[in-house]
């Protein structure tokens, strides 16, 4: 993951981190059956489905590499079987691979679901070699489209959007995967599971959030981080900052930006009680950019001085999409983000011109499901063109693949439980939209205290898309999930390690929103007894 981000920082735009959650727990069973044939199960259709095939192989274990953009790899996998069941939606002419992995030995009793990332439907081999490692039992589809940025199944050869294919990455094939999946693990084992837990990241966060939403009795348990959720929205408002450099004229470097963001960060550090290196709540940071117009910065061994210009372009980015008219559309980049990750720049070229570099996801979101036209050139895209673009967006794709339904009565009938982190200095996902959807909730299904009965936000300082994963900080959310699903041990806090901006590693224990952390006023500031959680009417 970490060489991922690396990547990333050098601007070539792959896609967010998979999902690698580590968390073992105590065997529900002891072992698993008695008798264990890696042979193909009989495998029932979902509903809406005909099975094409079912193949079983038994599989050393070992070192498992990553496929695609994502790579990786985990060690220690033991020996387990792989069931792959193809599916097809007869007159779609789709066929979505669903693949199950049983360890031979020492199956915990669990069954765990696993999301994607990016345009990547399921995993890529490393999260199902890493749950295998502790003792689940796991499944994820690849719904029968392509890699984290392939996006060669948009459009068919009429140029028309491939419903069946978007359908199936927006939300029938995760479903169908549960239930092949628990189906596979009752052929193999001769029992079922005792109880099933999905986790995802980014993409795979949105599909925990589509599982909690449209077949709450799938999973007892949803870890569900940094979720996309309101696709239609937020893929259409992270091309903000591309048309913002382009309608202003003004393309700053990732040194100017970082210039920006190292002086929002020192600004507003003290906001809980102590300059730790952690902003707290970006969202209260009110610090602006116009302060640093005439500070001169050193960028690969050039003075630069900031212009007035370049402070324009900042606050729009921070602000976020708005229509010509002045209504906010979206949430912008948080404070504290790295701001280049979506405002990435070309050049410059021989002419000494520099040019934007959008971020393929949601440039190819706009490109092809919206304005259905693969030659769309984002630097044109007008602050009019923008706001009809975002709007077309909803009207088409909402229903689709928003997956903002705030209404979880289901998923609480069933007695499931959702937890989420978000890292508030995500370049990618703005955090404000998933506090906007906990926001609606709330409405929705009667206040904070009922809706924390099953639903639990945490927020990160400091943390960028997907990183308390192990690249940019850690926290076991899959144990403080089987703990409250199992246990009924509702998670108060979620304890963390996290990096601040002098990229050392400080504990905090995050707070379940809307608490905020707040200094004692005593102690280290780097170890999380330091703080404590209290009423944002308090802070």
């Amino acid at each position: 993951m970490r060489r991922l981000l690396t990547v990333l920082a050098a601007g070539v735009p792959l896609a967010a981190a998979v999902y690698l959650p580590t968390a073992s727990a105590e065997s529900q069973d002891g072992s698993a059956a008695t008798t264990f044939a890696c042979t193909a199960p009989s495998v029932k259709a979902p509903t809406g489905t005909k099975v094409e095939s079912v193949t079983a192989v038994s599989q050393e274990g070992g070192t498992i590499t990553g496929t695609g953009a994502l790579g990786g790899s985990v060690s220690g996998v033991p020996a387990y079987c792989e069931v792959t069941v193809t599916l097809t939606h007869p007159g779609d002419g789709d066929h979505a691979k669903v693949r199950t992995w049983l360890p031979v030995t020492g199956w915990n009793g669990r069954f765990q679901g696993i999301g994607g990332a990016a345009y990547l439907a399921g995993d890529n081999g490393v999260g199902l070699g890493t749950a295998v490692k502790n003792g689940y039992a796991a499944v994820s589809t690849d719904a029968g489209v392509g890699d984290a940025l392939d996006t060669t199944w948009a459009l068919n050869s009429e140029g028309q959007v491939n419903t069946a294919l978007l359908k199936n990455f927006a939300s029938r094939s995760q479903h169908e995967a549960a239930v092949v999946g628990k189906d596979v693990v009752n052929g193999i084992y001769g029992k079922g599971p005792a109880y099933s837990y999905f986790t995802g990241c980014s993409t795979g966060g949105r599909q925990g959030y589509m599982e909690a939403q449209r077949y709450p009795d799938d999973y007892d348990g949803i870890l569900a981080d940094a979720p996309a959720v309101n696709w239609d929205e937020f893929e259409v408002a992270t091309l903000w900052p591309q048309v913002v450099m382009g309608n202003e004229k003004n393309y700053p470097s990732k040194c100017e930006f970082d210039a920006f963001t190292n002086a929002a960060v020192k600004a507003c550090d003290s906001l809980d009680g102590v300059k730790d290196g952690l902003v707290n709540d970006p969202s209260r940071c009110d610090f602006d950019p116009r302060r640093l117009i005439g500070t001169k910065v050193v960028c690969e061994g050039k003075e630069l001085t900031i212009t007035a210009a370049d402070a324009t372009v900042v606050r729009k980015i921070w602000d976020g999409p708005r229509t010509t008219y002045g209504s906010k559309l979206w949430p912008g980049v948080p404070i504290g983000a790295d701001i280049s990750a979506l405002a990435g720049v070309n050049g410059p070229d021989a002419d000494g011109n520099v040019t934007g570099a959008p971020f393929k996801v949601p440039a190819d979101w706009v490109k092809l499901w919206v304005a259905k036209d693969p030659s769309l050139d984002i630097s044109k895209i007008t602050y009019s063109r923008f706001t009809q673009l975002f709007k077309q967006s909803q009207a088409e794709y909402d229903k689709v693949i928003g997956t903002d339904d705030p209404d979880l009565s289901g998923f609480r009938a069933s007695g499931g439980k959702l937890l989420t982190w978000h890292g508030q200095a995500d370049q990618y996902i703005p955090t404000q939209g998933t506090v906007k959807y906990r926001e609606q909730v709330e409405r929705e299904m009667g206040g904070t205290e009922r809706v924390d009965d099953f639903y639990r936000l945490f927020l990160a300082p400091g943390t960028n898309h997907c990183g308390l994963n192990g690249f940019d900080g850690s926290a076991d959310g899959l144990a403080a999930l089987t703990a409250w699903v199992e246990h009924g041990k509702a998670p108060r806090t979620l304890p963390a390690t996290l990096i601040n901006d002098s990229q050392q590693s400080v504990t905090r224990d995050l707070c379940s929103y809307p608490q905020v952390s707040r200094y004692k006023g005593y102690g280290d500031p780097a170890v999380a007894s330091s703080f404590t959680c209290i009423s944002p009417s308090r802070h």
